[in-house]
């Protein structure tokens, strides 16, 4: 059993830092070179519904909003997200992706969509469910220490 978690264990954080190298590589592409891998999980996190607020956007990253604010300042700077302030609440301030933002964000979908079909390819519904329920298991092992 120990080899087990041994492996285990070297197999996560082998992925893990494998993922963030070749996210970075594959997502910050020619036209993206302006923004960082960091600024792309900003993007997906504002997602493409409705506008949101900022502690809705903070705390889905685990961030706190002073943090989060020095961020969207950038990427307002750069183009990619707009702030508009609540019609109903002056003081409430959307944020939302502006036309660069969805194609950046369509663009690191796109890679997670790749990587996940690649991951699942051979398996029987049986087995993505198997991982389904390690890999959920793992998030909330994670949220707890947070």
């Amino acid at each position: 059993m120990a080899d087990t978690y041994e492996t285990f264990n070297e197999v996560l954080v082998k992925l893990y830092n494998d993922i963030m190298a070749i996210e970075e590589k594959a997502v910050i592409t020619e036209e993206f070179m302006d923004i960082s891998n960091n600024d792309m999980h900003i993007i997906e996190a504002i997602g493409m519904d409705t506008p949101k607020n900022m502690s809705t956007i903070a705390a889905s990253l685990s961030v706190t909003v002073g943090t989060l604010t020095i961020d969207i300042n950038n990427l307002v700077k750069k183009g990619y997200v707009l702030r508009n302030r609540s019609q109903k609440d002056r003081r409430v301030v959307f944020i939302s992706l502006s036309e660069k933002g969805i194609k950046a964000y369509k663009h690191h979908a796109a890679f997670h969509e790749e990587m996940i079909r690649a991951t699942i390819k051979d398996f029987s519904d049986e087995e993505v469910e198997l991982v389904v329920k390690a890999l959920s298991n793992l998030a909330t092992f994670f949220k707890s220490k947070i």
